[in-house]
C-alpha cells in the first residue's frame, strides 16, 4: 500500500550520493572575474604585472613586484540578470547581491646590500570570491511532447544498480534509499508511476501515470546563493632586477544552496491520471579545499614583460545535504482506488546528509605578456588553457559513470584577457576585453563568455582608490533534470559588477 511520508525534521546517513553530475563539476572549476577593481577594470590580465593582491591568483610572482607594505579591500556588488526561452515563452529573473570580495596585505622586505643577487622577497595573504553562486532563472511553457514522469521512470527502470522491486518501495523509507532508489520511491509514493502489475512486490518494471497526448504546461523555478572562496597564502622574490618567481598555498571553502521548484499540469484524460504536480528539490553543497600555483615574471627589457604561471588542480572534500517534496493531484489514488479528484504528498521532511567525497578540479596554464610605456601606462594580454575533461569525483567505484561523462562532454578551454590602463597625473583610466570558451565540446551547454570593463583610479599618495564596471554574458542550455527528462530551456545571462578598491600603503 502506498505511504504518504509525514515525520518531523530528522537527520540522516545514507550509502552514497550519485546525484552529482557534469554541471555540478563545471560549477566548481569556472571562476568569476572578481578581485581588485583595478584587476576588474582590466579584465583580469595581470599575469605579467603583478604590483596587484588579485595578480597574485593569476601569477604568484606578482607580489615581489610591489615596491612597499601594503593592505587593501574591496566591495562589490554583484548582479545577474536571465532571460529564458522554453518552447517560445519567454521569461526573466534577476538577482543581485553586495559583499566585501577580497582582502589582502603584503610585506615587502628589501634588502641594501647591491651585491645581493636576491634583491627582494614578499609575504602576502589574500582572499577572494572567485566564484559568486546568487542567481535567479524562470522558465515557462507548453512541452508538446514529454513530461516529467520520464525523470522518474529513468530511476525506476533504468537503476544501473540493479532492479528496484516494488516491495522496496512499498516496504523501505526514503532516508534509508540510495539516491536513485529515492527518486523511484518519490514517483512511486507520489502517484507519477505505476508498476505494471501491483499484486506482485517482485516486479521491478514500471509505467507512468500522467495522461499520454502531449501539451504538458511547465514551471521551472531555480534559485540559488553562495559563494567560492580562496585564501592564498604567497612567498615570492625578485631576482637580478630581471626576474620574479613565486609560490601560492591555497585553501579553498565553499557554500553552495540550490533550490528548483518544477510544476507540471494536464488536461490530457478527465477522469483518471495525474492532473498536476510540484516537485521541490533543496540541495546544500559545502566543503573546503586545496590547491597550489607556481609563476614567474621576466623583465625581458625595461619596458617588456613575460609571465608563466600554472595552477594545479583544486582538490574538493564535499558534503550535500538533500531535501525533496513531491505533491500530486489526480484520479485512482490510493487502495482500492479513489475516483475522485485526490491530492497527495510525498515530503521527506527529512534532511538527508550523505557522506563526504571528492572532487578534482582542472589545472590550468597561463601564458602572459605586458608592455609598459614608462609612468604614463601599460597594455597586458594573458591566455589560459584548462582542460575540463580531467575533472575527477571519488570514490571512482560510486561516480565511474559521472566520470565518463566528464570525460566524454568537456574539452579544453581557453581564455584570453586584454587590459591596458592610461595615466594622467594622479589619475588612473583603464579598460580590459576577456573571452572564455565552453567547457563542453557541444559549445553549446554552457557557451563562450563574453566580457568588457572599464574604471579609473586615483592615487592620494599613500592611499589609492579604484572603482571598476565589469559586464559579461553567455548563453547556455538550463537542464531541468539530469537523466530521463532531459528538455531545457534556452538562456541569454548577463553578469554586471561594480567594484571599489582601498588601499593604503604602510
Amino acid at each position: 500500500m502506498k505511504k504518504i511520508i509525514a515525520l518531523l525534521l530528522a537527520v540522516f546517513s545514507v550509502g552514497s550520493i550519485v546525484a552529482q553530475g557534469v554541471s555540478d563539476a563545471v560549477r566548481f572549476s569556472l571562476n568569476d572575474l572578481g578581485g581588485t577593481a583595478r584587476f576588474s577594470a582590466l579584465s583580469g590580465a595581470f599575469g605579467a604585472l603583478g604590483g596587484d593582491f588579485s595578480s597574485i591568483n593569476v601569477n604568484p610572482a606578482g607580489s615581489a613586484v610591489f615596491s612597499n607594505n601594503q593592505v587593501g579591500f574591496t566591495l562589490n556588488n554583484f548582479s545577474i540578470k536571465n532571460k529564458s526561452n522554453y518552447f517560445g515563452v519567454l521569461n526573466d529573473a534577476s538577482n543581485s547581491n553586495f559583499n566585501i570580495s577580497q582582502a589582502g596585505g603584503v610585506l615587502v622586505f628589501t634588502d641594501a646590500n647591491t651585491k645581493n643577487d636576491w634583491k627582494k622577497i614578499a609575504f602576502a595573504v589574500n582572499y577572494e570570491n572567485i566564484n559568486n553562486f546568487e542567481n535567479s532563472l524562470y522558465a515557462s511553457g507548453i512541452n508538446p511532447t514529454n513530461s516529467i514522469d520520464k525523470y522518474f521512470l529513468s530511476y525506476a527502470n533504468e537503476n544501473i544498480e540493479g532492479e528496484i522491486y516494488l516491495k522496496t518501495l512499498q516496504n523501505s523509507y526514503y532516508e534509508n534509499l540510495k539516491y536513485p532508489v529515492q527518486q523511484a520511491f518519490l514517483g512511486y509514493n507520489g502517484y507519477i508511476i505505476n508498476p505494471i502489475d501491483e499484486s506482485n512486490p517482485n516486479i521491478y518494471k514500471y509505467v507512468s501515470n500522467v495522461p499520454s497526448g502531449g501539451n504538458y504546461y511547465q514551471e521551472n523555478y531555480l534559485e540559488s546563493t553562495g559563494y567560492n572562496g580562496k585564501l592564498n597564502l604567497n612567498f615570492a622574490a625578485h631576482y637580478k632586477d630581471q626576474l620574479y618567481v613565486g609560490i601560492n598555498l591555497n585553501s579553498h571553502f565553499t557554500d553552495y544552496r540550490h533550490s528548483t521548484s518544477f510544476y507540471e499540469s494536464n488536461n490530457n484524460s478527465p477522469d483518471s491520471g495525474v492532473r498536476n504536480l510540484r516537485f521541490n528539490n533543496d540541495l546544500h553543497t559545502y566543503g573546503d579545499g586545496f590547491s597550489f600555483q607556481l609563476g614567474t615574471i621576466a623583465k625581458i627589457t625595461k619596458e617588456f614583460r613575460l609571465g608563466l604561471a600554472y595552477d594545479s588542480p583544486t582538490w574538493y572534500r564535499l558534503n550535500d545535504e538533500l531535501r525533496q517534496t513531491l505533491s500530486s493531484r489526480g484520479f485512482n489514488y490510493g487502495n482500492p482506488p479513489n475516483t475522485n479528484l485526490t491530492t497527495t504528498t510525498v515530503d521527506s521532511d527529512f534532511v538527508i546528509i550523505y557522506e563526504p567525497y571528492n572532487l578534482r578540479t582542472p589545472g590550468k596554464w597561463t601564458g602572459s605578456l605586458a608592455y609598459i610605456f614608462g609612468k604614463s601606462g601599460l597594455i597586458s594580454v594573458d591566455y589560459a588553457l584548462k582542460d575540463y575533461s580531467n575533472t575527477k569525483f571519488t570514490p571512482k567505484n560510486e561516480f565511474k559513470n559521472t566520470n565518463s561523462d566528464l570525460s566524454n562532454v568537456l574539452t579544453t578551454a581557453g581564455e584570453l584577457r586584454i587590459g591596458a590602463e592610461y595615466r594622467i597625473k594622479q589619475w588612473s583610466l583603464r579598460g580590459g576585453f576577456r573571452n572564455e570558451q565552453s567547457p563542453y565540446k557541444n559549445g553549446k551547454t554552457i557557451g563562450d563568455l563574453t566580457g568588457m570593463s572599464t574604471g579609473i583610479g586615483y592615487n592620494f599618495g599613500n592611499t589609492k582608490l579604484d572603482l571598476a564596471y565589469s559586464a559579461s554574458s553567455r548563453e547556455s542550455q538550463n537542464q531541468f533534470f539530469s537523466q530521463g527528462f532531459t528538455d531545457s530551456a534556452s538562456v541569454k545571462t548577463k553578469n554586471t559588477s561594480v567594484s571599489l578598491t582601498l588601499l593604503f600603503e604602510l
